[in-house]
C-alpha cells in the first residue's frame, strides 16, 4: 500500500494571467493600445487647425471687402474732388470773362467797321488769344436753326425761303466755356411764310407754275 503525502497535490497552482504574460506578450499589448488610441488624437487635431483656418480666412474677407469698400470711397472721393475742381475753375473764369465781353464787342465792331488798325489791333488780337486761352468760345452763325437755349430773339420776321425758324442775322454773338454758356447769341429770326408749303421756297414755285403754263419743262 501506497502512502501519499500529506499537503502535496499533482495539481499546477492557479498564476494570474498577467503575471502568466511574458514581456513580449505585454510589449505587444501596450503597441496596440497605443495603436488604438492615435487615430482620435490626430482627429481632434485636425478639427481644430480647420476651425482655426475657417476663422483666419473669414477675417480675411472681411478685412478685403473693408479695403474695396475704402478704395471705392477713395475714387468716389477724388472724383468728386476733380468735379468740384474743374466747376469752381469754370465759374471763376465766367465771372472774369463776363467782364470782358463788352470789350470783345466793341474789338468785333471795330472790325466790321475796319477800324481794328495799328497798335488797337495788336491789343485787340491779344486780347482774343488770352480769352481764347481760358476757354471763351464765341458762337452764333446766319443761317442755322433758331435754338431757344443758346440763342436770344430780338427780331421776328417772315420769310419765303426758310422751313424753319432760322437765324437770319447775328445782332450780338453769344459766348460759352465748355458746355456753360455765358451769353446767348442775340439774333433776329424769321419763319416760314404763312401758308406757303413747307420744303418749297418761292422761286421753285415760279418755275413749277411756269412749266404747268408752257406745258412742261423745255428738252434740251
Amino acid at each position: 500500500m501506497t502512502e501519499e503525502t500529506p499537503g502535496f497535490d499533482d495539481k499546477k497552482p492557479d498564476v494570474p494571467a498577467e503575471a502568466a504574460q511574458t514581456p513580449d506578450d505585454a510589449a505587444q499589448a501596450e503597441s496596440a493600445d497605443t495603436a488604438g488610441s492615435a487615430p482620435a488624437g490626430e482627429t481632434n487635431q485636425d478639427v481644430a487647425v480647420t476651425a482655426q483656418l475657417d476663422q483666419v480666412r473669414t477675417a480675411l474677407n472681411e478685412r478685403t471687402a473693408d479695403l474695396q469698400r475704402l478704395q471705392a470711397e477713395y475714387q468716389n472721393y477724388r472724383r468728386r474732388v476733380e468735379r468740384d475742381r474743374v466747376s469752381v475753375k469754370e465759374i471763376a473764369s465766367a465771372n472774369l470773362l463776363t467782364e470782358l465781353l463788352p470789350v470783345l464787342d466793341d474789338i468785333g465792331r471795330a472790325r466790321e467797321h475796319g477800324e481794328l488798325v495799328g497798335g488797337f489791333k495788336s491789343v485787340a488780337e491779344s486780347l482774343e488769344t488770352v480769352v481764347a486761352k481760358l476757354g471763351l468760345q464765341q458762337f452764333g452763325k446766319e443761317g442755322e436753326p433758331f435754338d431757344p437755349t443758346i440763342h436770344e430773339a430780338l427780331m421776328h420776321s417772315y420769310a419765303p425761303d426758310v422751313t424753319e425758324t432760322t437765324c437770319v442775322a447775328i445782332l450780338q454773338p453769344g459766348y460759352r466755356i465748355g458746355e456753360r454758356t455765358i451769353r446767348p447769341a442775340r439774333v433776329a429770326v424769321a419763319e416760314p411764310q404763312p401758308g406757303a408749303q413747307p420744303g418749297k421756297a418761292a422761286g421753285e414755285e415760279d418755275v413749277k407754275a411756269s412749266d404747268e403754263e408752257s406745258g412742261g419743262p423745255e428738252e434740251g
